[in-house]
């Protein structure tokens, strides 16, 4: 790849570990910093101002300030929504991805007060960096996997368990998505071979066929 063609991530959240809680911090630095210009309010208070120049001045003013606020919701939004999620995910910034829990947009907009559609258009192509590294905003939110004790499972941390399966595997003898599922039985998660396909083509994890070495 030539050096032209790398993209780089910049981080919209930082949530650091401070004693037994996580700190959350927003990146402000490619946010601009706006204000309205005292040109513009001190054309308003002089008497020569012709009453069509006072209104059109007065509507760039409402404009430019409602531009400001925007911006400022928005960060705040991110803020909000940051929060709930570390809250939401303490283990998982404790101990890993092992311990991520199932979490829709739906649970954080009804917390945060906003729309679900504003959760995710403000996840969208944001970053989060953390003590386990860094993450798409979007990754934390994951769909549940009921195990056979009743209790709930991400589907993200069931991934996680198939890719170090594959990864501990003899490659002469590579597991077959039946062995995948028989082994993930024994942790209490059921779930279907197809269902094992399906996530390891999302894990880019060839079948064993094709993974066998000779």
């Amino acid at each position: 790849m030539c050096i032209r063609d790398r993209q780089y991530v910049v981080p919209e959240v930082f949530v650091t570990k401070d004693g037994d809680t996580f700190a959350i911090s927003t990146n402000n630095d490619h946010i601009p910093q706006l204000r309205i210009s005292n040109t513009y309010k001190d054309l308003l208070s002089k008497a020569e101002s012709s009453p069509e120049l006072r209104e059109y001045i007065r509507e760039k003013i409402r404009s430019g300030k409602f531009l400001i606020k925007s911006i400022n919701q928005r960060q705040q939004t991110i803020t909000n929504i940051a929060k709930e999620i570390v809250q939401r995910q303490h283990e998982f910034f404790e101990k890993g991805i092992a311990f991520l829990k199932p979490m829709t947009m739906m649970q954080i907009a009804e917390v945060v007060g906003v729309h679900e559609t504003t959760v995710s258009r403000a996840v969208s192509g944001k970053y989060l960096q953390c003590p386990q590294g860094l993450f798409e905003m979007k990754y934390f939110f994951t769909s549940a996997i009921q195990t056979s004790s009743g209790s709930n499972v991400s589907n993200t941390t069931v991934k996680d368990m198939i890719n170090d399966m594959v990864k501990d595997e003899e490659p002469t003898k590579p597991l077959s998505d039946e062995e995948i599922v028989r082994r993930l039985a024994k942790k209490e998660i059921v779930i279907a071979r197809r269902t094992v396909a399906k996530y390891r083509s999302e894990l880019n994890i060839l079948p064993s066929h094709l993974r066998k070495t000779y």
